[in-house]
């Protein structure tokens, strides 16, 4: 999504969700900022940097989450169809398989960008 991401995630043993998200806001927002400010072809580099930044310090991914607990096959399913088609909802794609940054094409039995879990 061009202004939110979503994600179903779990932890194993002693990781606990917050730190996940945590790490995750952390290294994202870096590379994201670096990427902004490396690119000298970067057209929107003040206006963007402007956006990420407020007097509390960097707000890329803004505050808080948004968490549903995933508590029977049936919540996981629907969440799952929800976000794959989150894309075509918002008029990005005609199908949720084509949006690059989904794992909705995995289900298709293709390969996407990163590497899955299927639920």
């Amino acid at each position: 999504m061009t202004s939110h991401v979503h994600l179903i995630i779990g932890a194993k043993d002693e990781f606990l969700l917050q730190d996940i998200m945590r790490d995750f806001k952390k290294f994202t927002s870096k590379k994201v900022l670096s990427a902004i400010l490396d690119n000298p072809q970067e057209s929107r580099k003040e206006w963007l940097l402007q956006k990420f930044q407020s007097k509390g310090g960097n707000t890329f991914w803004g505050t808080g989450n948004h968490p549903i607990e995933l508590w029977s096959s049936k919540v996981i399913e629907q969440k799952l169809a929800y976000l794959h088609n989150n894309p075509v909802e918002q008029g990005l794609v005609f199908r949720a398989e084509h949006y690059v940054y989904s794992s909705a094409i995995d289900y298709a039995g293709e390969k996407g960008l990163l590497d899955i879990d299927h639920i």
